[in-house]
């Protein structure tokens, strides 16, 4: 019969800290500052939805959901709450999947994403 040596953890993972100053980098309905997203998100909703969950490293399936637009805000430490987020996504979901595209387009070519 082999033992086999327990693991010891020597040093925990540091816990991520978002910037507590950070806003949207443009509005819910702020189309006219990137029309190809806006064009995307109008007439092919699910492929913008994969595109961002891609960006996100996360699950396409999942599609745009509540639970992708709290991560991404808390992650960047934008102010919200889970309310006002499902309250975007249910009444625009096609703004509200379209602002985030627009905000990792804008936090890439600042290279803060």
């Amino acid at each position: 019969m082999q033992t086999q040596a327990a693991t010891v953890i020597v040093t925990q993972p540091e816990h991520f800290r978002a910037p507590q100053n950070s806003n949207w980098q443009t509005g819910l309905c702020d189309c006219f500052s990137d029309c190809g997203v806006c064009i995307c998100g109008t007439f092919c909703f699910m492929c913008l939805g994969c595109q961002v969950a891609a960006d996100m490293n996360e699950c396409c399936l999942c599609g745009p959901t509540v639970a992708m637009r709290t991560l991404y805000r808390t992650r960047y430490g934008i102010p919200g709450s889970i309310f006002n987020d499902t309250m975007v996504t249910f009444c625009c979901p096609v703004c509200s999947l379209c602002q985030i595209k627009r905000d990792i387009n804008k936090r890439k070519a600042m290279n803060a994403f």
